[in-house]
């Protein structure tokens, strides 16, 4: 089997900040050698002032389609309460054009209460959620198929969250790549958990991309100490900074894109 090579992705989180910082920030990590640059889809900023500035997820990929050239972009997470299946396959096969073929989608099944309530979507609970996401998935994949023109690849699949007996049951069943949060041992469990569920549904394993949520340093001598290091060795091959606005500083970024390059040398 080949192996994976380490990616390195970046979610700018669309909060706090006017759209020409967010469009140069996109622009500069792009420059410095990021894999993946990902945004967020919600209505409302998740920390800080909680009515300040936002902006809506998917016309900010249509942008990014069009004003960047060589990463792959996508949202972490979609929330799939926000927008029908079969729209959303469509606007997914468009962004996949507009972009060259550079699109992720990702999804999730969505928890920021706030954002249903203000929005007009019904929270429900979180199972009532998860089944509402188990019934869209192959809507969505039915709904790729059937568009003219068809997208111009297999459009990767990404689905976050962490739910062992649902969310990553659905994983194996439908991803290409799972994004999971926590330390290294917190990812190690669940990656075995995955496995299994794989094993239930006869996939096979290798054909999920592990990505996993970080911050910090990678490097041994800084906190928390060899996290790069550590998650890979339980499988993560690609690793996303999140960082917010409205001041986007990019050196922690950077580390890791330095980092990955030692890796993968």
């Amino acid at each position: 089997m080949t192996k994976r090579p380490i990616r390195i992705g970046v979610q700018l989180q669309p909060q706090h900040a006017d759209y020409k910082s967010i469009r140069a920030t996109a622009a500069a990590a792009e420059e410095a050698g990021v894999d993946i640059v990902f945004n967020w889809d919600h209505f409302y900023p998740l920390y800080g002032d909680p009515d300040g500035m936002h902006f809506e997820c998917w016309t900010m990929l249509g942008a990014w389609a069009e004003s960047t050239s060589r990463v792959e972009i996508g949202a972490l997470v979609t929330c799939n309460s926000y927008r029908n299946p079969e729209l959303l396959a469509d606007m997914a096969r468009t962004v996949d054009h507009i972009s060259d073929g550079r699109l992720i989608l990702g999804i999730g099944s969505g928890w920021f209460e706030k954002d249903y309530n203000e929005y007009g979507y019904e929270f429900g609970t979180a199972g009532g959620r998860l089944n509402d996401l188990a019934e869209a998935l192959p809507r969505i994949e039915s709904r790729l198929g059937k568009l003219n023109p068809a997208p111009t690849r297999k459009i990767p699949v990404l689905i976050g969250g962490g739910g062992e007996k649902k969310t990553l049951r659905l994983v194996a069943k439908h991803a290409d790549i799972w994004h999971g949060f926590g330390d290294a041992e917190t990812i190690e469990r669940k990656v075995g958990i995955l496995k299994q569920h794989c094993a239930d549904v006869g996939r096979d394993p290798a054909e999920i991309e592990i990505s996993c949520g970080v911050g910090g340093s990678p490097s041994p001598s800084a906190p928390p100490a060899e996290l790069g290091p550590k998650l890979l060795a339980h499988g993560v091959t690609l690793f996303t900074v999140g960082i917010g606005g409205p001041n986007y500083d990019l050196g922690v970024l950077r580390e890791w894109i330095d980092w990955r390059d030692a890796q993968n040398s």
